[in-house]
């Protein structure tokens, strides 16, 4: 990846290789969403190349990355060091349905950032909650945190029709805009959420 592009998107001159580049949220967003969690301890799911988790850990008291990809977990530890923010966070290499059971981490959390990878199949993909095509699948992955705390924000493509959130717990509906661009869904729960409407935020 060219460093410039990289410095555009995450701020710093980090490691990214193509996907953890495209999978990773844009500063001015990812900075505007880890501000509802300062002072918390965070499950983070899918830590890819850890730019999220590093603007999670400026806020928080303490962030459990979660991620199955052991290359992404190593590329995430390093921009952690980077960052500075390395003392911050713990990643953890599991399958995060196995790894959520860990008591240790599991009594600690205080919230939870989910950001499930977007699957993407192609030019006629498409994006769906219910039945999520995402990995892990969004739906599921949302009904077993929720169970083990309720607050959660879950960032999703903004391709859904929003009436598959319609039978959800109430939430704040977050649309996420990025120089006039729809970007994100952020469906945010219990304490993490400011209205139970939707509501807009544009960098």
């Amino acid at each position: 990846m060219e460093k410039q592009l990289i410095i555009e998107k995450f701020g710093t001159a980090y490691i990214a290789n193509e996907l953890t580049y495209k999978m990773g949220i844009d500063i001015r967003l990812s900075d505007h969403l880890a501000l509802r969690f300062n002072n918390l301890i965070v499950l983070e799911t899918c830590s890819g190349g850890g730019f999220s988790s590093i603007l999670l850990a400026k806020y928080a008291k303490h962030v459990y990355s979660f991620d199955i990809d052991k290359s992404r977990i190593d590329e995430a530890k390093e921009n952690s060091v980077r960052a500075g923010v390395d003392s911050k966070i713990t990643f953890i290499h599991d399958d995060i349905y196995n790894g959520i059971k860990q008591s240790e981490v599991m009594d600690k959390i205080e919230a939870s950032f989910i950001d499930p990878d977007w699957a993407d199949s192609g030019m006629n993909h498409v994006y769906k909650f219910i039945h999520s095509n995402t990995k892990p699948p969004s739906d599921h992955l949302l009904n077993m945190i929720l169970e083990i705390n309720p607050n959660a924000t879950l960032i999703q493509p903004p391709y859904i029709p929003l009436n598959e959130f319609s039978h959800l717990p109430n939430h704040e509906l977050e649309c996420l805009y990025l120089d006039n661009s729809l970007e994100l869904y952020c469906l945010h729960f219990g304490s993490l959420a400011n209205f139970n409407r939707i509501s807009k935020y544009k960098a």
